[in-house]
């Protein structure tokens, strides 16, 4: 048995030379620790005289983000080896293959995708993926629809929401979205210049209502398996290849979170297109294709959600064509809800985004910090009145037109 230890670069490329049939025996073998930001070391191993390359993605027992005063458990890599293998399952060209888990030291060891972009730097730079949106809706259709009540059997179901259980990242979850954001709380970073509109969110008894709810729903309604932090930064991609990556938050929740996740991101390069765009055509153009992104994506999840539920659902009560319209209007108003509730934190609360954080140009950064609180406060006191996705895509294009 293996003592659990963080990795050298020098042990990380020995464990790599164990993985079969990938390295030529003998062969030199480079590595260098890249890290992904917040909670792990990872590192690239790869061989010169052949090209191939792995990822090796070690949990730390604390949030790198913060340090040791924040422990964490080992166990989110069993979790996130164990959400990836089932996703591959069944959406095998979407997610990284997973070579190995080693559970000794927290270990995942998985396809590299250098050959990507993190979506979130792709945006930032402007570029366009014409595929995305058909690529993310299959894969949050196929992922939640597998693994709920409505596309499994229900008694195998509810081992799998015990297998995991991850009550350690789930409170993260729970603290950093539906909590701090809307008190003066120690982990919250307030830019000055915006201080007054959020604590305007502190007060808003009709904000607070709603996000009440959501955190409940949160909390309680364990639908299907989710990936738990589907942001732009957790999605490698291509023009002609999406994979998404790091399901380390992966619990059963509900199904709107994880799309709700996907489209506050859009939405905040929407918000923060004040800066990127060089001009307002520009800026225009852009908005446009990332709002007509999140329209498609939600076409596509519904139809290939109602088509998978037709022919393979478990339950023939469910089935119902009626229920079936009122299920998804309520996984709508709730990925509104959560599409809010994901904004209105990355504008001030910890580990912001990039897209508004890498704008040089400081007014441009508040215009697009005051846009973001606008459209995410707006989503979340309408969630639950929500008719159709042309709901979210009419606030957030009123959201930039006033002043």
């Amino acid at each position: 048995m293996t003592t659990y230890h963080a990795l050298t670069e020098a042990e990380a490329v020995a464990y790599a030379r164990t993985i079969p049939d990938l390295f030529t025996a003998g062969s030199e073998l480079s590595s260098h620790e890249i890290g992904d930001g917040n909670l792990n070391l990872v590192f690239h191993i790869s061989e010169a005289s052949t090209g191939k390359s792995i990822i090796l993605k070690q949990a730390l027992p604390y949030a790198k983000v913060v340090g040791e005063s924040w422990p964490l458990t080992l166990d989110r890599a069993r979790i996130e080896s164990e959400a990836l293998q089932i996703q591959e399952s069944l959406c095998p060209d979407l997610v990284p293959h997973v070579y190995t888990y080693d559970k000794d030291l927290a270990l995942t060891v998985m396809q590299d995708l250098s050959d990507h972009v993190i979506m979130r730097k792709g945006l930032m730079d402007g570029n366009r993926y014409p595929l995305f949106a058909q690529h993310i809706g299959r894969f949050i259709a196929h992922t939640l629809f597998y693994t709920s009540d409505l596309g499994m059997n229900q008694q195998e179901k509810k081992l799998r929401v015990k297998q995991f259980i991850n009550p350690e990242l789930c409170k993260i979850t729970e603290d950093l979205i539906f909590d701090d954001p809307y008190r003066d709380a120690d982990t919250n970073d307030i830019p000055p210049s915006i201080r007054s509109e959020v604590e305007a969110l502190w007060v808003d008894k009709e904000l607070l209502l709603e996000v009440a709810i959501l955190r409940s729903g949160f909390l309680t309604k364990a639908q299907a398996l989710l990936h738990g932090d589907l942001h732009t930064g957790s999605i490698f991609i291509t023009e002609d290849s999406t994979k998404v990556i790091d399901p380390e938050f992966a619990y059963y929740g509900p199904m709107g979170f994880d799309i709700g996740a996907v489209f506050a991101n859009l939405l905040l390069n929407y918000a923060a297109q004040e800066g990127w765009s060089r001009d307002q055509l520009s800026r225009d153009d852009y908005r446009g294709y990332l709002l007509g992104t999140i329209r498609d994506i939600w076409h596509t999840f519904s139809g290939e959600f109602r088509s998978i539920w037709s022919l393979y659902g478990v339950d023939h009560v469910f089935a119902d064509e009626n229920y079936q319209e009122w299920y998804l209007e309520q996984v709508l108003r709730d990925a509104i809800g959560y599409t809010g509730c994901k904004m209105v934190r990355r504008v001030h609360g910890l580990a912001q985004v990039a897209d508004i954080n890498k704008l040089e140009d400081e007014a441009a950064k508040d215009r697009a910090r005051r846009i973001a609180l606008r459209i995410g406060t707006a989503l979340i006191k309408h969630n639950r009145q929500a008719q159709s996705i042309n709901d979210l895509l009419e606030i957030a294009a009123e959201a930039i037109e006033q002043k």
